[in-house]
Parts: structure tokens; C-alpha cells; sequence
């Protein structure tokens, strides 16, 4: 298989630079300093639909031939490449029928509806993007019309790798010579088009690709010599939940990216908020995976000079509470317990005073009273002040109630109970 190249992309910039934001690549202080290095951001949830998906959606539609331009054009998308699919097709006057899961946060359909306007129809199909991919494989031959893959395309990696020539030449002309360029993976395109450009023009700077730990199957087709399709995915980080990676993305990260990283959901819960609070930079889960990784590199980047993409700001504000709550319980700071408390006056005052720590906090109290009997079980959870005096918490109820059970150790109560 031929792989895409610099020339490739150069070209794909010629007709997509009048069409697209060129997006600013930002020297960040704050992450700068904290780890000790020079850290840059190409800001790509700046770009018209907060996401570098318009870069290859748009390249990819307009090198069809007008023949199947007319006819009109299929995609399937967890949200961004859909954005991306929409304002193309507006743009072009030609029709698009946008397959997205049911799962999708409603600000991202919302946002196709926006910009598509009255040439994307929408269709909500499966719990998976897969399973959305597969209804439209399906709509796009019955219909006879042009499916325009999220990731799997030669267009799609050009077009994506035209944020790579900016960035690149953005940074030449600030003076930086980047020793690291980190960017997401959900399918590969936004990975196979960078790391095509970047080793293509400069061979020393190392390509890390990162995933989301319940969706790597860039990784998973790295240990199989070939993509494989994972069993099962968190589809919390929506916009790289892929279960299975292209070929063709494979094999341009296969020969291009130096090293993958697996980010915890958590860490990259915390990571959005430390963007939004510690910046005002509004970051969707995907597009924290990049600065998410500096914090497993931290040993690893002390004077030197990192670029991380943001590849999109398409947060919905209602997952806001989720986010916080999985950041939390990643800190080390919040926990869940079903907890057996005497059925006396006085019992949850006793808890309060000698079980919980100075500092912590109950932020969760559920309790009905069982007629007839000395205890009834509690759903308790806590928020310590500390994550360190986990221990002495645990060894303090152990005392109030020999049979806790510590919803974290097991998933299915966990799942049923918080």
C-alpha cells in the first residue's frame, strides 16, 4: 500500500486553505511550567466546527466527481466528522444523509442540524459507531450514493494532515523545533495524515498517538500485527470510541507514529477541567487525550519542546456533572459504600463525628428503614479532603460495620446503585 506523503498533503492545503481556518498554535505557560518544557497547542477546536474533521470531510467531498457530487453523499459519525460532513455539503449545495449513534451527546446533534440546514438529513441508528457505520454502508448502496469514511480514506488522512503543515510551519517560524507532536487516535485518520507530514519533513520529532483506555484498538491492532475489532469500548470519549481501526490507518501508523499511549477516562475527565479552569479552554474528551498524555510522559519531557492537538472543543455542558464526578473518583477523592447503620436515634451523628476525617464530606445519603430489624443499609458516599486518608477511613469503618462493601470493587453494584 502506497502511504500518504508531505506532497500529498500540500495539495489537499491548496484547495482546503480558502475553506478552512488556518488554527493557531499557542505557546501554553501554564502546562509549560508544570512540566518543566515548552508546550504548544494547535488549537484546532477553533476551526469552524470546533474539529479538525472538516479539514478531511471537506477535502474528500470536493474531490469527487460531479457525477456523484449530485447524487449526494453518506456518512456515519459520533459527531464531529458528521459537523464536518454537514458544512461541507451546505457549503456545496449537495444533500447528506449523516448517520450518527444514538449515544451521541445531543449538542453534537444539534450542531449537525445547525450546519447542515437543510441539506443533512440525520439519522439516529445503533449504540455503537460501529453499529451506526453499518446502517450506513447499508443506506448508501440502496440509495446509490458516495460514502465518505470517517478515518479510513486517503482523502480523509490528506485533508487531516493538512493541521500537521500548519502546525509545523508555524512553529518554524516562531523558532520552535518540536521534540514531540502528541495527537488523539479514535479511528487513525487525524494520526496517519500528522504523523505522515511530520516524519515526511522532520524525522526526529517522535509521533505519540493516544487513546481513550476503554476504546484502544490502535494499540489492540498494534499487539495483532493487524486491526482487530474489541470485544467491547467505553464510549465515553465519544469521539475516539472506535472499536476497530482502518487498514489504511493502521498501516500509516504502523510506519509513522513512534509510540501509543492509554489515557484513564478519569485522567482525561481531570484533564478537562483543568483546561477550563486553570484557561477557559473548553475541550471534549477526545480533544484532552493530547495534553492528557503529559502527564504519563511528565519524566520524559523536562526541556523539551511538545506539541499536543486539541482536535475539538464539541463539549455538551450537560455532561459537565459526569466529567467532574469521573475526575473525582480518578483523584482518589470521592467513593461510594453500601454501609449497615444502627437503626437508632443518634447513628448517623456518630458517623459523622468519629468515622469520617476532618475535611471530608458526605455527598450522597440514600437509607429506608427496615421494620424489625438493629441495622439497615445505607448508600453512603464521601468526599475526602485527602486522597491519602483513604486508609484510615477504610480501617474506621471497618470498625462501625465488619461487612461495608465498597461499591468500586464491584462494577454491576456500582452501576446499579451511583
Amino acid at each position: 500500500m502506497e502511504l500518504i506523503n508531505d506532497t500529498e498533503v500540500r495539495s489537499a492545503y491548496q484547495l482546503l486553505k480558502n475553506a478552512v481556518n488556518h488554527t493557531p498554535l499557542q505557546y501554553d505557560r501554564y502546562l509549560s511550567e508544570k512540566y518543566q518544557a515548552t508546550v504548544l497547542l494547535k488549537r484546532e477546536d477553533l476551526q469552524k466546527v470546533r474539529s479538525f474533521k472538516l479539514r478531511g470531510a471537506y477535502y474528500a467531498i470536493k474531490k469527487l466527481p460531479e457525477s456523484e457530487l449530485k447524487k449526494g453523499v453518506v456518512c456515519a459519525s459520533a459527531g464531529n466528522h458528521a459537523q464536518g460532513v454537514a458544512y461541507t455539503c451546505h457549503e456545496l449545495k449537495t444533500k447528506a444523509a449523516i448517520f450518527m449513534p444514538t449515544t451521541t451527546p445531543q449538542q453534537k446533534v444539534s450542531q449537525v442540524k445547525f450546519f447542515g440546514g437543510e441539506f443533512a438529513d440525520i439519522h439516529l441508528v445503533g449504540d455503537t459507531f460501529d453499529a451506526s457505520a453499518t446502517a450506513a454502508r447499508a443506506f448508501c448502496k440502496e440509495n446509490d450514493m458516495t460514502f465518505i469514511d470517517p478515518f479510513n480514506d486517503r482523502n480523509i488522512i490528506a485533508g487531516q494532515g493538512t493541521l500537521a503543515l500548519e502546525m509545523m510551519a508555524d512553529a518554524e517560524s516562531e523558532g520552535y523545533k518540536p521534540d514531540y507532536v502528541i495527537t488523539a487516535i479514535g479511528g487513525g485518520g487525524l494520526i496517519s495524515g500528522v504523523s505522515a507530514y511530520v516524519k515526511s519533513t522532520s524525522p526526529s520529532t517522535k509521533v505519540i498517538g493516544v487513546e481513550p483506555k476503554g476504546a484502544a484498538s490502535m494499540q489492540a491492532a498494534f499487539e495483532e500485527d493487524q486491526p482487530v475489532k474489541l470485544a467491547e469500548i467505553d464510549k465515553f470519549v465519544d469521539g475516539a470510541a472506535v472499536q476497530q481501526v482502518g487498514d489504511i490507518t493502521y498501516s500509516h501508523s504502523k510506519k509513522y507514529v513512534d509510540d501509543l499511549r492509554s489515557v484513564d477516562e478519569g485522567l482525561i475527565c481531570s484533564t478537562i477541567l483543568d483546561l477550563y479552569g486553570k484557561q477557559a479552554i473548553v475541550v471534549e474528551p477526545a480533544g484532552a487525550l493530547s495534553v492528557a498524555a503529559l502527564e504519563l510522559m511528565k519524566d520524559q519531557l523536562k526541556g523539551k519542546t511538545v506539541i499536543c492537538v486539541i482536535s475539538g472543543g464539541n463539549n455538551d455542558i450537560n455532561r459537565m456533572a459526569e466529567i467532574e464526578e469521573r475526575s473525582l473518583i480518578y483523584e482518589g477523592l470521592k467513593h461510594y459504600f453500601v454501609v449497615n447503620f444502627p437503626q437508632r436515634p443518634g447513628a448517623l451523628k456518630e458517623f459523622v463525628s468519629d468515622i469520617l476525617g476532618k475535611g471530608d464530606d458526605i455527598t450522597r445519603f440514600e437509607y429506608t428503614k427496615k421494620g424489625n430489624r438493629g441495622t439497615g443499609p445505607v448508600v453512603i458516599g464521601v468526599l475526602l479532603e485527602k486522597p491519602e486518608t483513604l486508609p484510615e477511613l477504610l480501617n474506621r469503618l471497618k470498625e462501625f460495620d465488619s461487612t461495608y462493601i465498597e461499591l468500586s470493587q464491584n462494577k454491576t453494584l456500582y452501576n446499579l446503585l451511583v
